[in-house]
């Protein structure tokens, strides 16, 4: 029974990958999201901050993927107080295209990728984001970001279900649409 319900998940297009939308029901539940398919790793070297052509972007299975997300959130009924994001393009374009509210850009959810310095700085200032929020939170990210705040990996357009309980992050659930 098992193998067969993992073949009908990996086999089906489509499908959610996983399927935690409960856990966005449990007191403080947040949602911390990886940015949808960019293809490549990292950005190229001549990347600039608000300069879309310098960066490693959304493709349009990227962008399908986040309009999928969004959907899946609306047909359930799932609202969000605050959608923040990185400033790096592929990250706002996600958040946008989920249209799961007014975006607004939080500098700490920035990737550190190519410069490990600022990690711990900016998972402080991201746990102060988290920790202030008032209603439900949705935050678009990147891998780096997500792994120091939580311990755990994400695929691309994956939401962890997280909640902040006495300064510690708790993962409660993930979503994972397949692109």
């Amino acid at each position: 029974m098992r193998l067969a319900a993992f073949c009908i998940l990996f086999l089906l297009p489509g499908l959610a990958l996983a399927n935690d939308w409960d856990a966005l029901e449990q007191p403080g539940a947040m949602a911390i999201m990886r940015h949808a398919l960019a293809p490549g790793t990292g950005d190229p070297s001549e990347f600039r901050l608000g300069d879309c052509a310098t960066q490693r972007n959304l493709d349009e299975r990227g962008r399908e993927q986040a309009r999928r997300i969004g959907e899946a959130f609306r047909a359930r009924g799932i609202a969000f107080e605050q959608v923040l994001s990185s400033q790096w393009c592929r990250t706002r374009e996600t958040a946008d295209l989920l249209d799961l509210g007014p975006v607004s850009d939080a500098p700490s959810l920035n990737s550190f990728f190519q410069d490990f310095a600022t990690r711990e700085q900016q998972t402080r200032e991201t746990r102060a984001l988290i920790g202030s929020a008032e209603g439900r939170l949705m935050l678009v990210t990147h891998q780096v970001n997500i792994s120091a705040l939580t311990g755990r990996g994400t695929r691309s357009g994956e939401v962890l279900i997280i909640r902040e309980t006495d300064g510690e992050i708790e993962i409660l659930g993930s979503i994972l649409i397949d692109p």
